[in-house]
This record gives C-alpha cells, structure tokens and sequence, in this order.
C-alpha cells in the first residue's frame, strides 16, 4: 500500500468520546487496580454504545462531503475526528455547492466547529484514506463522498475493518460492485446508509402509503426526470486537454482504480460526473433520488429489458448532454407489469391531458409521475412531498393511516443503527438495488440497443458484448477487496 504524510499527528488530544476511552483504557484501570478495557474488546470492532459519540471519518472533501459534515454537526453524539483526500483546495464557486472545499478548508471549518465547545480540538487529515483507516484506531464510521469510481474500493474496506459506512449515491460504478458491496455488508452486518436523503423523509412514506392503499388504482406507467445535464458542455467527444496539475493535488491518488491519464480541469472538481470512467451521467447523480418513490412503493428493482438513446449521440468517453431511457418490469406479486421512463438534460415526459391548468409536474426540473387507472401522483425531485392529479383530488389533509416506521432524518437514521438500533431504512441491500437498475440504464446507453436482462443470472440475454459494463478492471493495487 502507497502511503502518505498526514498533515497532523495520529495523536489527537484528549476530546469527548474519546477522552473517556482512553481514561477507561488506560490512568484510571491503573489507578483502580482493577481490569477494564475499551469498547471494542467488548462489544467487537462494530460496537458503539447509545451512551457514545459516533467518531465519524470523512473520505471525500469535495462539495457533498461538505455538505454531509455540516449535516452531521446538527448531531450531537456524531464527532468528526479525521478527514482524507487528495486534493488540499478546491473552489466550487462554479458549481451549486457554491464553496471553498477540499482538504484543508474542511479541516479548518471542522475544527472551529467543534473547537466551540472543545478549545484547540483537532482533526487528523491525510492524503490517502487507507493510512489514515491504519493510523486512527479510534473510528468506528465513515463517510464516502468521494467520485463514483472510489466508492466500491472505499466502502468495502471500510467494511472489512468493521467500520460502519455512509457512502454518497450512486453507491457503485458498476453492476458487480452494488451486489458485491452488498454482499460484504450482509457479511460483516455493519451499519449502512447511501445517500438518497429522501428515503428518510415522511414524504416518501406517504407516497407509498397511498399508492398501497389504492389511492389511484393499479400502477403500470411511471415517468421520472431531472433537468440537471453535463457539466462540460463544450467538450464533444473524447478525452480533455492536458493541463498542469493544481498544486496539493494528488492526482494519482485522485485517480485511484483508473488508468493514468493528464490531469485536466474538466475532470475535477465536480465535472468528473460526465465521464463513463469516473462519474454515471446524470442518472447516476439523480437516479437514486428521484426514481426512489417507484423503487419502493411498486418494488421495481429486476428490469426485463432497458433502452436509451443520448441527445447528440453517445461518445465512448463521455456521456451524452441529455437522455432518454426506457425499463420495462414484470409482474410483482399481485402488482401488474410497469413501463418506467427516465428523462434528463431537459427532457421532460408529455403533459397528461387530463391534467388542470395549474397542475405542475413535480418541481425545480426534477420528479415523479405516477400514472394509476384511477389518477396521477406526481412527487417533486428528492421523493418530495406527493399531490394527487388533476388537482382538483387532492387533499392534503385526507391520507391513507400510517403504515410505515417514521425516521428522525437521513443521518440520524444511520448514527442510531451505528448504535445498534436496526437497519437504517435506506442500507445498502435496498440502495444496492436502487443503484443497479440506474446503472443498468448506462450499460443500456453505451451498448446502443435494447437489452434483455437476466437479474438472477447477472447477465444480459440478447447482448454479451454489454457484460464488459458489468464489472470494470482496476489498476494493480486498486482491486476492489473481496
């Protein structure tokens, strides 16, 4: 393993969560004359006691890893006590996340957070997360925000240490990866979240509360979209200029599992969503978010067969500016077959023409439609809060009674199953699935024709020459652990 400098010791001062294990390890058995020993020795590497602080490592310190932090600082038994990434400085003032980011500026904003309360608190920050799962023994969990093409490598190392993880949608690149990280998690039963925020709303469990109730009838059509398209809007086909690596860049380690290439611009930040070996497109982004109602509520998770077609063609290096794909499911159980629709880059489905003038189709360029033989529901983009159509139907205040377990919020349904409280809601056997039918979209779009898939098989009828999307290579020393 290629290792790298941290940028402050392993030894971080006495802080809470860990002052007292250490306090327990160590001066206060001596002093008592009797044995006591840490957490882990008694419960196992996975246990966190409800009375503990969760000690959190972030692996990512782009964008969404902000974000996540800043989220899990509104918990109070979540600590942050060591980040990892390769980049020191990243300005996504471009981009939505509208902010100074990467490795430094995150260790700065985390330790004046926590320094409030806890004067001259410090984060351990390294390069290269592997040194740092070596070197910080006090972890319990982590949290992947890092490109699409790390987190299978991240997520089941993690795993196998016994760590507990949050990995950042989709939760893998490829087919092989989602049945192989969830594999790995059913293995070392670790707690796990991907990051589809809306699973843990109360909107989505309305959503699916009506749609069991019958609320309008039997579901065989579904239409979801998001406005969000490529990032590199001049760049047509083919690789990126060559450009001058940043400087506290470490693009090597940047790269990870993919072979060497020029560093450019166009790849990082945030831009590397756009290109088939580093990001998923925008379905990849989005996918998880918006398709989750359906996913959940009509149980579509093994396609029969998918289509899809790019907008200006489909380059075999990065991925078109706008998409349209076509699934088609089977019969499950007693529910009949469906025929789902995702639409990106600003295509959106046809306007129903039962709808009312004022009825709108989700919002902000993202949502769901529902298209029952009784009405329509149409959920806004985050499995957001769903309205029956025409609107004249809807009322808020008539919903079917609550079927479904309330969360108290995405991370918080994490940390308690960190604790030993069950499965969080949105773990990776369920996220596993959503990921796959999104990136089966993919395959579908690089192969250029329609493709009849075997899920139990994990292979495609009518098209070998797609199994090569199935499972990626890696460099030497990037192999995904087994």
């Amino acid at each position: 393993m290629k290792t790298q400098t941290s940028e402050t010791s392993s030894t971080l001062p006495l802080q809470p969560g860990l002052s007292r294990r250490r306090f327990l390890a160590t001066t206060s058995a001596v002093a008592a004359g009797i044995s006591l020993v840490p957490r882990h020795v008694l419960g196992g590497p996975k246990f966190v006691a409800p009375s503990e602080k969760v000690n959190i490592a972030i692996i990512g310190c782009g964008g969404q890893g902000q974000t996540n932090i800043r989220n899990l600082f509104n918990q109070p038994d979540a600590q942050i006590i060591a980040i990892a990434d390769p980049a020191e400085h990243q300005d996504l003032h471009g981009f939505y996340y509208n902010s100074v980011a990467g490795r430094l500026p995150v260790k700065d904003e985390i330790q004046k957070h926590y320094s409030e309360k806890t004067p001259s608190y410090q984060v351990a920050a390294y390069e290269d997360f592997r040194e740092m799962l070596e070197k910080e023994k006090a972890i319990d969990a982590i949290l992947c925000a890092t490109p699409d093409h790390q987190h299978a490598y991240v997520c089941v190392t993690a795993m196998r240490q016994g760590k507990h993880v949050y990995c950042e949608k989709p939760l893998t690149h490829n087919v092989w990866e989602a049945r192989h990280v969830a594999k790995v998690a059913r293995e070392t039963g670790v707690a796990t979240q991907l990051g589809n925020q809306g699973h843990s709303g109360d909107s989505i469990r309305v959503t699916c509360e009506m749609i069991w109730e019958g609320t309008i009838g039997e579901i065989r059509e579904v239409h979801a979209w998001t406005g969000a398209s490529r990032w590199n809007k001049k760049l047509l086909a083919g690789r990126p200029a060559e450009e001058p690596v940043p400087k506290g860049m470490n693009w090597d380690l940047w790269l990870g599992p993919r072979e060497q290439r020029p560093f450019s611009s166009a790849y990082s930040p945030v831009s590397w969503r756009d290109f088939w070996d580093f990001g998923t497109a925008p379905i990849g982004d989005f996918f998880c978010h918006n398709f989750d109602p359906a996913c959940w509520a009509l149980d579509l998770k093994e396609p029969l067969s998918i289509e899809a077609s790019g907008a200006g063609g489909v380059d075999s290096y990065i991925a078109p500016v706008g998409g349209l794909y076509t699934y088609r499911f089977g019969p499950r159980g007693s529910m009949p077959p469906v025929k789902f629709m995702w639409y990106e880059g600003g295509l959106m489905p046809a306007r129903p023409e039962s709808l009312e003038p004022d009825d709108q189709l989700g919002e902000g360029g993202n949502g769901i439609l529902f298209v029952g033989e009784k009405g329509m529901i149409t959920c806004p983009g985050w499995a957001g809060k769903p309205r029956l159509l025409p609107g004249s139907k809807d009322d808020p205040n008539k919903r079917p009674a609550q079927k479904l377990k309330r969360v108290k919020g995405h991370h918080r349904d994490w940390l308690d199953a960190c604790k030993g409280g069950g499965p969080s809601s949105a773990n990776f056997q369920y996220g596993a699935a959503l990921t796959e039918v999104g990136l089966l979209g993919l395959v579908a779009m690089r192969v250029g024709k329609k493709i009849e898939w075997d899920a139990k098989a994990m292979k495609f009828t009518n098209a070998p020459e797609a199994d090569k999307y199935l499972k990626e290579s890696y460099r030497s020393g990037w192999e995904v652990p087994a």
